[in-house]
């Protein structure tokens, strides 16, 4: 093995990069850099059908958007390139050619029509199914012959008897009858590896020496130690790290939150707050510190701290998590984030509406813990017509006085020579004492008309920016509403 460790982080090109692949790259990224190791990023691309440029450009924008630069890989060429495997085909003939010569491997010549076959009358008789074996037991004159009459091959690795284990980093000693095997394709007969071969191989010569990967690859390892042993070669250490569950418990889909890193970089997530979201699925320093930056992340990182339990992926958690990050950002750099997230995503013309977008920003503050929710925590300022709640209209109807008290605030709001926040607010107060009821008497009746809500940001900045002509037409509307009274 190398002096320092190699890991790698092996994308398939065939869609978006999603959390769990996102939470794998983080985790041998971070074991990379606590061990002064390389961390290497390779392309398995053999599913040219599926496998898209697109698909790729996403894939290393994500990385690159979560900091986890490679030091090997596309753009990054090292000594153990090409780092595609649709390059390397070469590379997995050569050591197909080596287990054929140790015996390790043979020829086979079984159609796809023959095998459906035998796999149908298994079937039939309620058996497992499995390949029999029977081209490994071909003579070498038979094979010649075979081969010299153009009969299309595959090869097959021959699994020995007994069983397979290896001591995992993460969940312990863990092994396999290989009667539970069969002997396995490495490569098929159009010449192209399999995913356990190519995987191996690939491995193997770009000297990885910490596989480091989700625990769904558990039942693909067996095959892979055994490739490893038929070419003399020793095992890298093994760490599969656990599945990622819904809060429900069952596997994390779309449902839960499982979408691509993309989406949630469009959402305004800062990709820090990203990062110390994932590093906790399945990851644990002490089990009461939540909060890491990147150094500390780097510094305290280690296979032993990995759990060998499923984590939660808690999109709320998220939420909180980036909030914490987002209080800490200067008022510009919250701007600059909402400001994108209403362009790019909602479509809004922000260009002649910079500062009004940077105020609404500053009043929400801590509120907004997510740029996207700035429509979801101040949407009544981008809507003409402004939308109940039950909760909001229970309260603009039950009121005997209501009705009276936002055509007095209307009023005294159109009096108004400076129309700011502070004027707003004595103008209100003032008004008030002289209809001899308590401030938050008009305060609420107000949101209520204003926001569609009981709860917002300070009512008398949402009054300055939503402007004098919008809010004096709200109140109207809602006093009309409230002078029906339960009848609406």
């Amino acid at each position: 093995m190398a002096d320092s460790p190699r890991v790698r982080f092996a994308p398939s090109p065939t869609g978006y990069l999603h959390v769990g692949g996102a939470r794998t790259a983080l985790f041998n990224w971070l074991f990379a850099r606590s061990k002064g190791g390389t961390f290497i990023l390779r392309i398995e691309d053999t599913d040219a059908a599926r496998s898209t440029e697109a698909s790729l450009d996403a894939i290393l924008k994500s990385l690159l958007w979560l900091g986890l630069e490679w030091d090997e890989g596309p753009g990054r060429e090292g000594s153990s390139g090409p780092y595609f495997q649709s390059r390397r085909t070469a590379i997995y003939r050569a050591f197909a050619s080596r287990l054929l010569e140790s015996g390790h491997a043979y020829k086979c010549f079984c159609s796809q029509e023959e095998l459906k076959e035998r796999k149908a009358a298994l079937q039939a008789r309620k058996e497992a199914s499995h390949y029999d074996g029977r081209c490994g037991s071909l003579s070498a004159e038979e094979v010649v012959s075979r081969v010299c009459s153009r009969i299309p091959h595959a090869i097959r690795f021959r699994v020995r008897a007994g069983a397979t284990g290896w001591d995992d980093a993460v969940k312990g000693r863990i092994e396999f009858a290989n009667e539970e095997m069969d002997d396995f394709v490495i490569l098929r007969t159009d010449g192209t590896p399999t995913y356990n071969f190519a995987a191996t191989v690939d491995d193997l010569s770009m000297r990885i020496t910490h596989v480091i990967r989700g625990d769904e690859h558990i039942s693909n390892t067996p095959r892979q130690v055994l490739i490893y042993e038929a070419l003399g070669e020793a095992l890298p250490v093994f760490a599969h790290v656990p599945m990622i569950l819904g809060p429900d418990g069952a596997k994390l889909s779309k449902r839960h939150g499982a979408v691509s890193l993309a989406h949630y970089e469009r959402q305004g997530f800062l990709p820090q707050a990203m990062v110390n979201f994932l590093a906790l699925l399945g990851w644990s320093f002490d089990g009461t510190q939540e909060i890491f930056s990147i150094g500390e992340l780097v510094e305290k990182f280690s296979l032993n701290k990995i759990n060998s339990n499923p984590s939660v992926f808690d999109h709320e958690k998220l939420i909180w998590l980036n909030g914490q990050y987002m209080k800490r950002l200067p008022l510009t750099e919250r701007v600059k984030l909402v400001t994108r997230y209403l362009c790019e995503v909602e479509g809004m013309d922000v260009e002649a509406k910079g500062d009004w977008i940077a105020r609404v920003t500053e009043v929400l503050g801590e509120r907004l813990r997510v740029a996207s929710q700035i429509t979801e925590q101040a949407g009544f300022f981008f809507v003409e017509k402004v939308q109940y709640d039950e909760n909001a209209k229970k309260l603009l109807i039950s009121g005997e006085k209501t009705s009276e008290i936002l055509v007095s605030i209307a009023r005294s709001l159109s009096d108004l020579d400076d129309y700011s926040a502070g004027s707003i607010e004595k103008a209100v107060r003032g008004l008030a004492e002289k209809m001899d009821l308590k401030a938050g008497d008009l305060i609420h009746s107000a949101r209520a008309a204003l926001t569609g809500r009981t709860y917002s940001p300070g009512i008398f900045e949402v009054m300055e920016l939503l402007g004098r002509e919008r809010t004096m037409i709200r109140l109207r509307q809602a006093a009309a509403l409230a002078a029906k009274g339960p009848r609406s």
